[in-house]
């Protein structure tokens, strides 16, 4: 296939930035798209032109860093995938592609196509964790038993690989289904009631200084998720953080 790239260039985070056309041939349809960027950067780089910055690396859609707006959607136009996972059949030969990084206030553009998440490492780190003794005192994980429902429910939540396509495709920029998906994991299991009330304050908080957005209630964001993460979550977080709220 031949195709027509629209991508975004930065030089650095205070650059203003610019969209750059380029033209890439003989590209096979069962490449992923992080190998056809490859082949484009080959190409630039025999040129004397700076490769396209991109974030990447396990590639098997584990991860969560690759994080490309493409054509207007997170992760492209395939659903259940991650970027490193969509394949070249997705397109047609002759396609134009515009290829952008996830737009939020609080994922700032480092360069190129690359963005700072280092937002949602602060809102786990506020309370997305359970503390365990680990002296020697630890308890068998199955000595608790544990709902079948609620753990199919928790194992779901916890799918969740933090690639920011919620917050990309939000006209509010929100991380509720981040953060309720975090939330969750913990609060279906009896391991995470011990810090429950915190937990969600905490995030919650943390979430809204980092200047994330609210919920917008269209359910782009679980459309966009890799991992189908259901806006079943944010409902969970929201009644958490209401029982944490009359506890306070």
């Amino acid at each position: 296939m031949n195709l027509t790239l629209k991508i975004w260039r930065q030089k650095n985070a205070s650059d203003k930035g610019k969209m750059v056309d380029y033209s890439v041939s003989d590209i096979s349809p069962d490449m992923s798209f992080l190998e056809m960027l490859d082949v484009l950067n080959e190409q630039l780089i025999e040129q004397g032109e700076q490769p396209v910055a991109f974030d990447h690396d396990c590639r098997e859609g584990i991860c969560g860093m690759c994080s490309l707006y493409i054509n207007g959607e997170a992760h492209g136009p395939d659903r259940g995938v991650t970027t490193c996972q969509l394949h070249m059949r997705m397109f047609k030969d002759g396609d134009t592609i515009t290829i952008e990084p996830f737009r939020a206030t609080a994922f700032p553009v480092i360069k190129d196509l690359v963005v700072d998440r280092s937002a949602f490492d602060r809102v786990q780190h506020a309370g997305g964790f359970i503390s365990v003794n680990t002296s020697g005192n630890t308890i068998d994980a199955n000595a608790i038993p544990v709902n079948k429902h609620d753990a199919d429910d928790a194992f779901a939540a916890a799918t969740c690989i933090g690639c920011g396509a919620c917050v990309a495709s939000c006209k509010n920029s929100s991380a509720m289904l981040f953060v309720g998906a975090k939330v969750s994991q913990f609060a279906l299991l009896p391991q995470g009631q011990v810090e429950a009330t915190d937990r969600v304050l905490n995030m919650v908080k943390q979430m809204d200084e980092e200047g994330f957005g609210n919920c917008t209630n269209t359910g782009a964001c679980e459309v966009e998720c890799p991992k189908g993460i259901s806006l079943e979550n944010i409902a969970r977080m929201n009644r958490e953080y209401l029982k944490a709220a009359f506890k306070g």
